[in-house]
């Protein structure tokens, strides 16, 4: 089978989201080619370079969703740019109503008339991909003064976004800048339209990394060629703009409210037509599932298949945990039950405002004067830190601020802390808590970290997929957490679960946690025996295996490049042999390069005058 994997800012490049578990699935698939589709988000990405690629990926197709698209050549395709004015009367036309039905939506506030409004963006959108394809792009067009006298009507109608009407022109200039960026994938050479390239349209499917603008492409396919479309989300791309966009609008150069709103009705109705066109829609867990109905997936359409992540450089430490549950277990309960010298609590993620680290803290001034001896360790990651389900656990940085203030807050709330402690201990007795980064000397790495806690902790006031718990629980570590993202459906009763923001509750689950071993031991066995079960890397690649194998056999593709547009797939009408090179099955039988013979004809009733093609 040969698939299409779409990416937006991840695979193939060494940095960037979701790029450690692409590989693994493709390195895991290696029955199956892979055609790469990658649209890249900046040129330190592309700077990075890209990760060494398996075997089974035949070609790499590369794309920027940044840089300025007016000077020489357009960004989207490489070549030259047709400027707007190049254009005819008729094609300046058609792009004018187009793209007034597409600003028409993004510029509406949500009314009942939401199918109304779907058709509206899918006929402009796919309107505008057309005429890219017959043009060679849009790029200039898009950036016209054209374009902003139509976004300008549209944020002036009636029934506008609120924020909308008060847009000045610097705000509709940014924004029709940022939906040209939007909307390159239309102007792509990658779907077989122009030269001999079959491109996409080749594929047996399209694999789809995120319900944005990665999904773009294979909706094109979809709709031109009929190849079945998958999604995968394990963190929704609508969510993470909205969640981008709140954090954004404090910032000093933070964009307008008029263009946060524009682009943020942009991303939902490009999601809810990414899911309405996809075939199957595979979220990581019912977290994004509940998002992904409210954006408009169907139920039958969604199945969770939770990420996959790599369990071996943890297993040392869980096989530890699980002796040491055993001897636990044999011992007396009055030795069972003694106290250990030194408790240790560990946290271990990005230092930023969303881990809440400010709570952690206050929780821990409260287990310190509980228990006495407990010491509270802080494990940063940098951005290029391996181990997660993302290949840098998202790529994120340290906030350099929000770790000072917390540095601060520590020496005051917790005594004997020294002044202006800011890492780890270098000498003498540790301080009660210490800031720490992954590979200093005191945390080397991630498997020494978590088996150094006698409780690991996340505190997080929102979370997606917490891929540290997951580590923790493949260590046989206990666990406290905060009900956030899908934090109960990972721990599923093997750890202690509180709300968010409430520091006291925090505090008392972590102190009945360091005072029964017992406990602690029985919780980190059964949260290891969870995780191996659940959210190992073979659990994820055999999944998809199935998917990957049940698509074809429900949603056969309708043919390859120049073929006819038919309604109706023709069931093997390329089988798996007809992708053999050279000779198969003896010397004088060759496999046709794309479907056999006998499937060239068209069904009854489909490009055929009335009396043809049909029984006699």
């Amino acid at each position: 089978m040969r698939v299409a994997l779409l990416t937006e800012g991840g695979y193939p490049y060494a940095r960037g989201e979701s790029v450690a578990w692409c590989d693994r699935l493709l390195r895991g698939l290696d029955g199956h080619e892979f055609d790469v589709y990658a649209l890249s988000r900046g040129a330190r990405q592309e700077g990075a370079g890209r990760r060494e690629l398996p075997h089974n990926v035949t070609r790499v197709r590369t794309a920027p969703l940044w840089g300025d698209g007016r000077v020489g050549a357009d960004p989207a395709t490489g070549g030259s740019a047709p400027a707007y004015a190049a254009y005819g009367r008729r094609e300046r036309r058609r792009f004018q109503e187009h793209f007034a039905e597409l600003a028409a939506t993004v510029c509406a506030a949500e009314t009942e008339e939401g199918a109304e409004q779907a058709d509206r963006f899918a006929a402009g959108l796919y309107g505008l991909a057309e005429l890219a394809s017959e043009r060679g792009g849009l790029s200039c067009a898009l950036r016209s003064e054209a374009a902003v006298r139509i976004l300008e009507a549209a944020c002036r109608a009636p029934g506008a976004l609120r924020a909308a009407h008060a847009a000045q022109v610097s705000d509709l200039l940014a924004v029709t800048e940022r939906l040209e960026r939007a909307l390159r994938p239309l102007s792509l050479d990658w779907y077989g339209t122009r030269g001999t390239d079959p491109g996409i349209s080749a594929a047996d499917l399209c694999h789809a990394v995120g319900g944005g603008l990665a999904a773009l492409p294979g909706l094109l396919a979809k709709r031109a060629f009929g190849v079945p479309l998958l999604i995968t989300e394990y963190g929704v791309r609508l969510r993470e703009h909205y969640l981008a966009s709140a954090a954004g609008a404090v910032a000093p150069v933070a964009a307008g409210a008029p263009i946060r709103a524009l682009l943020a009705s942009f991303q939902g109705r490009l999601a809810r037509e990414a899911y309405a066109q996809a075939q199957l829609i595979t979220p990581g867990n019912a977290h994004a599932r509940r998002w992904q109905r409210r954006c408009g997936a169907r139920s039958e359409q969604l199945r969770t298949v939770y990420p996959g992540m790599d369990a071996t450089p943890f297993a040392a430490v869980g096989e530890r945990a699980v002796r040491a549950e055993q001897a636990v277990r044999a011992l007396p309960p009055e030795q069972a039950a003694a106290p250990e010298p030194e408790p240790t609590v560990v946290w271990v993620g990005r230092v930023e405002p969303a881990k809440d680290l400010i709570n952690l803290l206050h929780a821990f001034a409260e287990i310190r004067r509980a228990v006495p001896a407990a010491r509270l360790r802080l494990v940063a990651l940098n951005g290029g830190s391996e181990g997660g389900l993302n290949g840098a656990r998202g790529g994120g940085q340290t906030d350099a601020g929000y770790a000072s203030r917390c540095r601060a807050l520590a020496a005051r709330l917790v005594p004997g802390m020294p002044q202006g402690a800011a890492v780890g201990p270098s000498g003498g007795a540790p301080p009660p808590v210490s800031f720490e980064a992954l590979g200093g000397p005191g945390a080397p790495g991630l498997a020494e970290v978590y088996a150094a806690g006698a409780v690991v902790v996340l505190s997080s006031a929102a979370e997606g997929f917490p891929v540290s718990l997951v580590e923790a629980m493949f260590c046989g570590r206990a666990t406290v957490s905060t009900d956030v993202g899908a934090v109960c459906e990972v721990i599923g009763g093997t750890g202690l679960v509180v709300p968010p923001r409430n520091p006291r509750a925090l505090a008392n689950s972590c102190v009945a946690l360091l005072r029964d071993p017992a406990r602690r031991a029985r919780l980190g066995a059964a949260a290891r025996a969870r995780a191996l079960e659940l959210f190992t890397a073979q659990q994820n690649v055999e999944a998809f295996r199935g998917i990957y194998l049940e698509l074809m056999s429900h949603w056969p593709a309708p043919g390859g490049a120049g073929a006819v547009r038919w309604s109706t797939p023709r069931p093997f009408a390329r089988p798996a042999e007809s992708h053999v090179p050279g000779r198969w099955a003896g010397p004088a039988r060759r496999i046709p390069a794309a479907s056999p013979s006998w499937a060239e004809s068209p069904p009854v009733g489909v490009g055929a005058e009335a009396g043809e093609g049909g029984p006699r």
